[in-house]
C-alpha cells in the first residue's frame, strides 16, 4: 500500500508540495529540507530554534515557524530574517502553520511548556503579510494541522487533544467566526472525563505519558485537504491516515508502518499522498534516533486549497 521514499529523519513535520518537490521540516536536524520523487533530499536552510510549519508569501518568500523562540522567520534570496515575533502572544512553543494565497498566516502552538504534560487550551495566532500578529481564536486544545479551502473562505483546524476537526469562516478582513465541530474522532465522554482522569494519575505518579497510552482514539496531527472536500488526517495515536468528510464520515482508513505525524497531497497530478512517520515524538527519543520516514501512496482525489 505504501512506498518508502525517504528515511533517516529525526522528526519530520510541516510537509508542503511546492515547485514540484515536497518541502518539510526536521525538528532535530534543525533544518528545512526538500524531497523529490526520486528520493533525493536537499537541505535548504538551518533554523537553530527548531523549524515546523511552512508557507509562502505571494512573492515566493518562504515563511518558517521557529518553535522554541516563538517566531516566524522569512527566507528570501538565501537570507534568513525575522518576519514576526509571536512571543508576546503565547508562552508555548509554536508549531504548525497555514499560509493563504494573500500571505496571511495562522499559527498554532502546543499549549504546554512540557511534552504531553499540563496541556492547556490555547490560541491560534494570525500574522498578516507585513508580519503584524494578533490572536485569531482562543480556547483551542492543541491547535495543530490546518487547511484553508480554495476560495479562502473556510479554515479547518485539528485540535489534537480534543480529537476533533474544527472549522471557522474566514472574513474579508481575515477574522475567524462561526466556529463549529467539522468532524469528531474522540467521544465526548472520553474527552471530558477519562482522558483527564488518566492524565492526572500520570502526573501524580510522575510518569512519562506515552503516545497512545491515554488516547486510544484517532487524533489529528498534520492534515491536508483534497478536491472532494475531504480532509486527510495523520493520527499518531492509532498509526494511520484517515480521510474524513464533514460530519465525521470516514471514507478511507490506511494503516501506516509507524506512527503518522503529518501528511500532504502532491505529485504531478496532486494525487500522491505523502505521509511522515516516526517511532515517537518524545524529544529525547526522537533526537537520539533517526526513525523518521516518508512514505507515499496514490489516492482518488487531488490536493486542494492551502497549504
Amino acid at each position: 500500500m505504501f512506498t518508502l521514499l525517504a528515511e533517516n529523519l529525526h522528526f519530520g513535520e510541516g510537509p508542503r508540495w511546492h515547485n514540484n518537490k515536497l518541502w518539510f521540516s526536521d525538528f532535530y536536524q534543525h533544518s528545512v529540507m526538500t524531497l523529490d520523487l526520486s528520493g533525493k533530499i536537499e537541505k535548504i536552510v538551518e533554523i537553530p530554534n527548531q523549524p515546523s510549519g511552512l508557507g509562502w508569501l505571494p512573492n515566493g518568500d518562504l515563511l518558517i515557524v521557529s518553535m522554541l523562540d516563538r517566531k516566524i522567520m522569512k527566507y528570501s534570496n538565501n537570507e534568513l530574517s525575522l518576519h514576526s515575533d509571536l512571543s508576546k502572544l503565547t508562552p508555548f512553543r509554536c508549531n504548525d502553520m497555514v499560509v493563504d494565497k494573500d500571505g496571511d498566516a495562522y499559527v498554532g502552538n502546543f499549549g504546554s511548556l512540557h511534552h504531553a504534560r499540563d496541556v492547556k487550551p490555547t490560541c491560534l495566532i494570525h500574522v498578516d503579510p507585513q508580519g503584524n500578529a494578533k490572536v485569531a481564536a482562543k480556547k483551542l486544545d492543541f491547535p495543530n494541522g490546518t487547511v484553508i479551502t480554495p476560495d479562502g473562505k473556510k479554515m479547518i483546524i485539528g485540535e489534537t487533544y480534543a480529537g476533533r476537526l474544527t472549522s471557522f469562516d474566514i472574513g474579508l478582513d481575515k477574522r475567524l467566526s462561526n466556529r463549529k465541530i467539522w468532524a469528531k474522532m474522540m467521544p465526548t465522554w472520553y474527552y471530558i472525563g477519562v482522558r483527564f482522569a488518566l492524565a492526572t494519575i500520570y502526573k501524580l505518579l510522575n510518569l512519562q505519558v506515552k503516545e497512545g497510552s491515554i488516547t486510544p482514539f484517532p487524533v489529528p496531527d498534520g492534515i491536508c485537504l483534497d478536491e472532494g472536500n475531504g480532509v486527510w488526517v495523520a493520527s499518531p495515536t492509532t498509526s494511520e491516515v484517515i480521510r474524513f468528510e464533514e460530519g465525521g464520515v470516514i471514507t478511507d482508513r490506511l494503516a501506516t508502518p509507524d506512527r503518522a505525524y503529518a501528511c500532504m497531497l502532491g505529485g504531478d497530478d496532486g494525487k500522491t499522498l505523502f505521509v511522515i512517520t516516526g517511532k515517537s515524538s518524545i524529544p529525547e527519543e526522537a533526537q537520539s534516533e533517526k526513525n523518521g520516514k516518508i512514505y507515499t501512496t496514490l489516492v482518488k482525489f487531488a490536493r486542494a486549497g492551502y497549504p
